[in-house]
């Protein structure tokens, strides 16, 4: 199986690109270790489309230059799409949250969106913005790590009352701590065909997951506003990361 890379830059900008290219650490690491040289064939995922790949140059680091390795794409290769999910995963504290992004990114979810809930803890609240580009570095290390061939859009954070305005997926779950009889695979399985096609290649499935403590009743009531569906899990309390990934895993299973 040869090693797969997202490419840094690539051209054209649109359709399928010929050419593409590693930079900065990247291509650091396929230059300095795995001793690349041209002729070279990797798999090089550039604007969403999977290739067989050909190093054409390599650029060592010096002054004020990066790293670059540069690729004649040949033929696309076959690949998955990720999930039709988006992801809205209220902040919690950042070492589970990052690993529910990381989670996330590997069962293959399509979007993920920071929302900022009432019972966000303040200091979280307000140190989430610095941290999304950090969430975009895991998301990226852990498509390259899952050998996706696109990375999950990480939006910025947001509140709760934006997030639900914007929302178009036709089909919206919300995992709700209120709800008792009704569960997630089973509002999976009784949602229409049409709700599950995606709308000019967006998500047809929305999740929301509340913070340490639960949605407020307040919160609850402006997701039923917004015709989102309140399911449970079970019977068990689970961890808002541990309910989001067992959430992304029973969609998948209904989605596929």
């Amino acid at each position: 199986m040869r090693r797969r890379f997202i490419a840094d830059t690539f051209s054209p900008a649109t359709g399928h690109p010929t050419r593409a290219a590693l930079t900065g650490e990247q291509a650091a690491h396929l230059a300095r270790v795995l001793r690349a040289q041209p002729g070279q064939v990797y798999d090089i995922v550039a604007n969403g489309f999977l290739h067989r790949a050909e190093i054409a140059s390599v650029r060592a680091a010096s002054g004020d230059q990066d790293a670059e390795v540069a690729f004649t794409l040949h033929e696309e290769l076959s690949s998955d799409a990720a999930l039709p999910i988006h992801l809205l995963l209220a902040v919690f504290k950042f070492d589970h949250f990052e690993w529910a992004i990381e989670k996330a990114t590997e069962l293959g979810v399509a979007r993920i969106t920071p929302i900022l809930a009432r019972r966000t803890e303040k200091h979280l609240a307000l140190a989430s913005e610095k941290r999304a580009a950090r969430w975009r570095r895991i998301a990226l290390e852990s498509s390259k790590q899952s050998r996706r061939t696109d990375i999950p859009e990480i939006a910025d954070p947001i509140p709760l009352a934006a997030a639900l305005a914007r929302e178009t997926a036709p089909l919206r779950i919300l995992l709700s701590e209120t709800e008792q009889s009704l569960t997630l695979a089973a509002a999976l399985s009784v949602s229409s065909n049409e709700q599950r096609t995606t709308n000019n290649g967006q998500p047809s499935l929305a999740l929301a997951i509340g913070p340490e403590g639960g949605w407020t009743p307040e919160e609850i009531s402006q997701f039923s506003t917004h015709n989102w569906t309140h399911v449970t899990l079970g019977p068990r309390i689970l961890r808002a990361e541990t309910a989001a990934i067992a959430a992304i895993a029973i969609a998948s299973a209904h989605l596929a």
